[in-house]
């Protein structure tokens, strides 16, 4: 009886082991028959890189990070012009170098060498193909905050200014023109603008790109490592990024010629902009519940410092690190130690502000503790910003130092 009872129990035994076993294994199976569950499954964020492409070279180049668990997005504009040392030709030269659209492999690694990120997926348009697909989500809209209007021989640019829906004709000429004269951050400013009013689009318009009859054509335009299924899927959840509150980080850098061209090299030879990815990575990443880590806090910079430019040059630093810098100015007085005014009522966020710069000196005001002191020691407050930043001669121009 004793025995009967033993193999009753072994055999129980066996039995739920073999079906977890078996659970796992169509689990895995499942997972490696569809990667794109796997991946939205995972506790990673997904890198889709996304290239305007114009002869043969990228107009603008898009890594759009997107976390599935929060539903939470980021866009790093990668500039063509950028100078960094290529690994595959060993020299100083510009990123698009290595660019080639039926092969994007070299373009896609130095990017993630630069990001310091792994590139899940990749899309191309072509300006030709762009034109169809805007034509095909009927129209892209966006603001022109000017009137363009350029009479060339060929065909003449014109835009009105306000809110604009842009055609497929429309939209290639919007992001293939560049003037002569043209400031670079006006071109790179109107290919973010139009990028942003694109995916907006694409996922106002997902339903119409998933019908079946639609499907198979507009994946044609589209040079992609995706299959059609996994396109559709992974932009099922793209659909869902409010693209209204999202802007573009671009990689910043000093100008400098070399042999005969001008390269932007980043910052701190691409340490700071990798410092920048990893900041975004956590707020996509973290979890905490409320507005704070929905919207982009507002920052105004202040030089309590005898060098010139040091506000400006910081103001790049944090829009960087994606903040709206709102005011730039000169504090009423020199400051020995930096200083940050935090009016964002959020412990969390200040002092994320705080780490970037490794600064510890946090003063917090509220509408209640504002005083005559604070309105003597502080220049422009009226603006009330979520943060004040007043550099000190302790500020290296990157961080505070210890000492």
């Amino acid at each position: 009886m004793k025995h009967t009872k033993v193999d009753a129990s072994a055999f129980l035994l066996g039995t739920i082991v073999a079906l977890l076993g078996a659970g796992i294994f169509i689990t895995v199976a499942a997972l490696r028959a569809d990667p794109i569950e796997g991946v939205l499954a995972g506790d990673r964020v997904i890198h889709t890189l996304f290239v305007i492409e114009g002869e043969h070279k990228p107009l603008g180049s898009y890594v759009l990070m997107y976390y599935p668990a929060t539903k939470r997005a980021a866009i790093f504009d990668i500039p063509g012009e950028l100078g960094l040392i290529l690994q595959k030709i060993n020299r100083v030269d510009r990123i698009d170098t290595v660019y080639g659209s039926d092969k994007i492999m070299l373009f896609e690694q130095e990017i993630e060498r630069l990001l310091g990120i792994d590139i899940s997926f990749s899309v191309v348009l072509d300006t030709s193909n762009l034109g169809k697909v805007v034509d095909l989500i009927e129209g892209v809209e966006i603001f022109i905050p000017t009137p363009v209007e350029i009479y060339q021989e060929s065909m003449p640019i014109l835009f009105p200014s306000g809110v604009t829906r842009l055609d497929g004709d429309k939209a290639i000429s919007y992001v293939s023109y560049e003037l002569p004269d043209e400031d670079r951050e006006l071109v790179t400013f109107r290919r973010q603008r139009f990028f942003l009013g694109f995916l907006k689009r694409l996922g106002e318009q997902n339903h119409i790109l998933k019908n079946p009859l639609v499907a198979q054509p507009y994946q044609a335009m589209l040079k992609t490592d995706m299959q059609q299924r996994i396109r559709i899927r992974l932009f099922d959840e793209y659909a869902g990024i409010d693209m209204d509150r999202m802007s573009i980080q671009s990689v910043g850098g000093t100008l400098r010629e070399v042999s005969g061209q001008t390269l932007l090299f980043p910052y701190y030879d691409g340490s700071l902009i990798k410092e920048i990815v990893r900041q975004t990575l956590g707020g996509l990443t973290r979890q905490a519940e409320g507005v704070f880590t929905e919207r982009v806090f507002t920052v105004e910079v202040l030089n309590g410092t005898a060098i010139n430019g040091l506000a400006g040059r910081t103001a790049e630093l944090l829009r960087g690190f994606g903040y709206d810098v709102i005011a730039i100015g000169n504090a009423d007085t020199t400051y020995d130690t930096t200083l940050i005014v935090d009016r964002s009522g959020n412990e969390s966020m200040v002092k994320t502000l705080g780490d970037i710069i490794h600064c510890n000196n946090i003063r917090v005001e509220t509408q209640q503790n504002t005083n005559l002191e604070m309105e003597m020691t502080m220049q422009n407050v009226e603006y009330r910003s979520d943060f004040t930043l007043i550099i000190g001669s302790d500020f290296n121009g990157r961080y505070v130092s210890d000492g």
